[in-house]
């Protein structure tokens, strides 16, 4: 009076694989694809006739074979053309701008090449100095509204 659940194994492997395949449209990193298909081996022993543990093996030795061969060919080519340089906060980085009116131990305000005044104030790094209205500085980094620089050294003319 027992059912037999072998036969309805291959639900199983839909489920899984439909499963992983929702998985995948919601996070488009490739890895739920891979264990689908993967299952999708699986699948195929199981319709080979194979038994439950040499399913398992070939569904996970097939999705571990694609994540380290396939999944990194996806993801460059996904990539590829993208646009790498820095934007917000990143481009400010190592900007070289002007100091507008001074700037002391009580801050100041810069220019920056790209056009943008800022309210600058030194680095920690930095020994107590005053700048004059036009010396050089640098975006060390930036601190909520305020660019944190050090003084460009001047080269001897």
């Amino acid at each position: 009076m027992f059912i037999d659940l072998e036969q309805y194994v291959w639900i199983g492997w839909l489920i899984v694989i439909v499963v992983l395949l929702i998985i995948e449209l919601l996070t488009f990193e490739f890895t739920s694809l891979m264990l689908a298909i993967g299952s999708v081996g699986g699948l195929a022993t199981y319709m080979a006739g194979g038994e439950w543990w040499l399913q398992i093996i070939v569904a996970g030795l097939l999705s571990v074979a694609l994540l380290f061969t396939i999944r990194p060919l996806l993801l460059r080519t996904l990539h590829k053309g993208r646009d790498e340089r820095p934007t917000n906060v990143e481009a400010l980085l190592g900007l070289q701008g002007r100091v507008l009116g001074g700037l002391g131990p009580l801050g100041g305000q810069v220019k920056l090449t790209n056009g943008e005044t800022w309210t600058a104030r030194f680095a920690p790094e930095v020994p107590e100095l005053t700048l004059a209205d036009g010396d050089r500085v640098s975006v060390a980094t930036i601190d909520g509204s305020t660019a944190v620089v050090v003084p460009i050294e001047r080269k001897p003319s």
